[in-house]
């Protein structure tokens, strides 16, 4: 024997240990099941509306309503985020996921347990004992102070396979709270946006309800005087009363998404108010970016992937149970009669153990088991492929919306310079008595009804924009994943 071969002898390590350490080694470092790859998915080189902005690498702000410059909106924004019971149950739902994550890394470690015991026993004098060997009654105490310890050899990968799902799930949690929160951004600021156009509306109504009541009084005057009728009176009353009851029914789809403001920012309606602004912003520019970027800038697409992620993992926790499990055990404490001599080294007691656990046969269970995992496999990847579509299609509504919105508020601005004209014309051709007052007022409905529409578009148009703003994922980033705040 030479010198190399005398040292592994005295340190125990003979070749046969060593190679019995290195296949462990070896085996340590597989895990069954398949490693996880993002499927392709089909990506369109370019949008379909050819006139959108394009800009590559191209991200939003995290504060991205801040390219409207409202202080209101801003404002809004910043008390949802602190007071919206939505959001902090989403994160509520971060926290749970990240908890189940650290329980599953815990089987990483060995379970080590104090398990101290105190007992006294009595022994039976007539217990049965080998023949001619004599037997008392005695009674006796029994201390125990033990350390026991147990480990699973994560040798085919079942716990790194579940820690993968567990991260991955954690993932999937973080990217839902980020969509609740976008959804919940985009929320306010199309409910914010849309009131302010109400405002804007009820604003031209007032003008329309104040020309028509001078119109009334110039009437009443002309019938007191012999020269109009009471006809072209009772007209004008109506008109009136119309402009005035558009007025209030506008008033209540105000007061309707004012309520859902303070519902959304996790208010009572009845302690929030909002002061009549009239819309005057104009729809800001927003590039939509390649179409390839979008796959990683929208949190809901993140998160379905992460869900395709956790069950590519649990095909593998599944396809272990095939395999032999390795499991070690042990104890090393103190074991005697008397208290007082627990804690004496001639008290020490202990033992090491190895078993190892192979399914012979179990009716198909784990087959069972690893079939389940492969067909959820299979569905979350049809809804991760589906999630994408939409968020293309999301994208190209938005576009194409906010292009036929422009086109419409052109035509719109210039049926609107045409109709007050054509108004302006038959209020000067009434008071002139050139034309009947049935034409004045057919004049002023036109004007009414084109100028309510113009205010109307421009709404849409913003809210369209914040559409697009959404459709795009706002100013999500997958680093964002570690941002979630922790609820108290």
């Amino acid at each position: 024997m030479n010198g190399q071969d005398r040292s592994r002898a005295r340190s125990g390590l003979s070749p046969r240990r060593l190679a019995l350490a290195a296949l462990l080694l070896m085996l340590a470092g597989c895990a069954v099941g398949p490693d996880y790859k993002r499927p392709e998915t089909g990506t369109p080189k370019a949008w379909k509306e050819s006139g959108a902005q394009v800009a590559a690498a191209y991200s939003l702000p995290a504060t991205w309503w801040e390219v409207f410059g409202d202080t209101k909106l801003n404002e809004l924004e910043d008390q949802a985020r602190i007071q919206s019971p939505n959001l902090r149950a989403a994160a509520a739902r971060v926290m749970q996921a990240r908890a189940i994550a650290g329980v599953a890394e815990a089987d990483y470690y060995p379970n080590v347990t104090l398990d101290p015991g105190v007992s006294r026993d009595r022994y039976s004098k007539n217990r049965p004992a080998q023949p001619g060997t004599p037997v008392v009654g005695y009674a006796a105490n029994h201390f125990r102070l033990p350390l026991d310890a147990a480990y699973e050899v994560d040798v085919w990968g079942r716990v790194r396979r579940a820690v993968e799902s567990a991260d991955a799930r954690l993932d999937a949690s973080a990217d839902d709270y980020f969509t609740v929160l976008l959804t919940l951004q985009a929320d306010i600021a199309q409910n914010y946006l849309t009131l302010r156009s109400l405002d804007a509306e009820r604003d031209v109504l007032r003008r329309a309800i104040e020309i028509r009541r001078q119109a009334l009084d110039l009437i009443r005057v002309r019938f007191e005087g012999g020269i109009g009728s009471e006809l072209d009176v009772t007209r004008a009353q109506t008109e009136v009363a119309s402009a005035e009851s558009e007025s209030i029914g506008v008033a209540k789809r105000r007061a309707e998404i004012e309520h859902a403001i303070a519902i959304l920012i996790g208010k009572a309606p009845a302690d929030f108010v909002l002061a009549e602004n009239p819309l005057n912003l104009a729809p800001p520019a927003i590039p939509a970016g390649l179409p390839s970027e979008l796959l990683v800038r929208r949190p809901d697409v993140a998160r379905a992937e992460r869900l395709l992620a956790a069950r590519n993992a649990d095909i593998g926790v599944a396809t272990a149970a095939y395999f032999p499990s390795i499991r070690l055990t042990g104890a090393l404490g103190f074991d005697s009669a008397e208290l007082s001599d627990l804690l004496k080294s001639g008290s020490t007691a202990g033992f090491l153990g190895a078993g190892v656990s192979l399914p012979l046969f179990d009716g198909g269970r784990i087959k069972g088991n690893v079939d389940l995992a492969k067909a959820a496999y299979e569905e979350n990847l049809a809804q991760y492929r589906s999630r994408v579509l939409s968020a293309f299609g999301d994208v190209e509504d938005a576009l194409s919306g906010l292009r036929i919105l422009a086109e419409q508020a052109d035509l719109q601005a210039r049926a609107l310079a045409a109709a007050q004209q054509t108004a302006e014309i038959s209020s000067t051709r009434y008071e002139a008595g050139l034309v009947i007052f049935l034409e004045f007022v057919d004049a002023e409905r036109t004007r009414l009804a084109t100028q309510r529409l113009a205010t109307q578009i421009d709404g849409q148009r913003l809210v369209a924009s914040v559409g697009l703003i959404k459709a795009l994922g706002g100013g999500w980033q997958e680093a964002n994943r570690g941002k979630v705040p922790e609820t108290n």
